[in-house]
């Protein structure tokens, strides 16, 4: 209920979460320690993980296989209709073969075409996986608004339920769709999941939940519904079983202090985990370089 108050006070703000706008204004959230839209006060440890990419990664390539993004459709019980969501199949995708799947979310402001609007992880990854880069993966990219108009519409805040109610459609529908009609490694070594903005609150609060779903969580420039550190890491002990938690947001994101408060709960916890800040806004080349380094760790022993 309180993440749902804070987004709906969003209305009030002159840009969204997920939506091609550098630097939101930040919303001011009392009644706890974390208080959003104050200065971001940087640490010391507050830095990058990875350089800047290389000029080129996210261009196409004429020399490299390139894989298959295709826009499909799925029974929701969840939502009570059928729902899309766009899938990138590698390069060489065979049934002969099992593939491990990251399933990544979209904006409050965004569907399921935004990461590819956004970041054209289809390209991403073949030319990762072309360099040996990353794993051949199945990349899943549903509608995190499970209602039956699912459009970003109107006054788009209004829809914040509906990002909560996913959770169920993901677990009960989407998965198992995705594993019924791919060829995949079904198991939580083998799933990913992670996103930006609302979606990386999603993919926090959802991949925690779900620690026997999932091994694999990051979370890009994550919104104000990302749960409290405290309730998605009760026990620290559990994260033991995860292979990677990834955090990144960049130092100029009135949103920072929600990354940086979970990064510094982690490490106080001696919990391990990558963070990664750059010094950009909330904005698309802040996530299409997290995605880029995110997925070269993801289903790689060395994570």
């Amino acid at each position: 209920m309180r993440a749902l108050l804070i987004l709906l006070s969003l209305t009030t703000l002159n840009s969204t979460f997920g939506q091609d706008t550098p630097n939101p204004q930040p919303e001011v959230r009392r009644g706890g320690p974390r208080v959003f839209g104050q200065p971001v006060v940087p640490n010391a440890d507050d830095v990058r993980a990875f350089p800047e990419p290389t000029a080129g990664f996210d261009q196409k390539r004429d020399d490299v296989p390139h894989g298959k993004l295709e826009m499909i459709e799925y029974d929701s019980k969840t939502v009570g209709t059928r729902r899309r969501m766009n899938v990138y199949t590698p390069p060489g995708y065979s049934t002969e073969r099992k593939y491990p799947v990251l399933y990544l979310l979209h904006g409050i402001g965004g569907e399921e075409t935004e990461w590819q609007r956004y970041a054209q992880p289809e390209v991403l990854l073949d030319n990762l996986i072309a360099e040996g880069k990353a794993e051949p993966m199945i990349i899943v990219m549903p509608n995190g608004r499970a209602q039956k108009n699912d459009r970003p519409e109107g006054n788009i805040f209004a829809a914040a339920p509906a990002f909560a109610v996913f959770e169920k459609d993901l677990i009960d529908d989407v998965i198992p769709a995705i594993e019924s009609g791919y060829s995949t490694l079904a198991d939580r070594e083998h799933r990913a999941i992670a996103g930006l903005s609302m979606g990386g609150g999603q993919s926090l609060n959802f991949g925690f939940a779900h620690l026997d779903r999932f091994a694999w969580i990051g979370g890009f420039s994550s919104a104000p519904n990302t749960k409290r550190p405290s309730e998605l890491l009760p026990d620290p002990k559990s994260a033991t079983t995860l292979k990677l938690i990834w955090l990144s947001c960049g130092s100029k994101d009135g949103l920072f202090g929600i990354s940086q408060g979970f990064h510094s709960y982690l490490k106080e916890k001696q919990v391990p985990h990558v963070w990664h800040v750059t010094g950009r806004g909330h904005d698309p080349p802040e996530w299409k370089q997290a995605l880029y380094y995110f997925v070269q760790k993801v289903f790689r022993n060395e994570a």
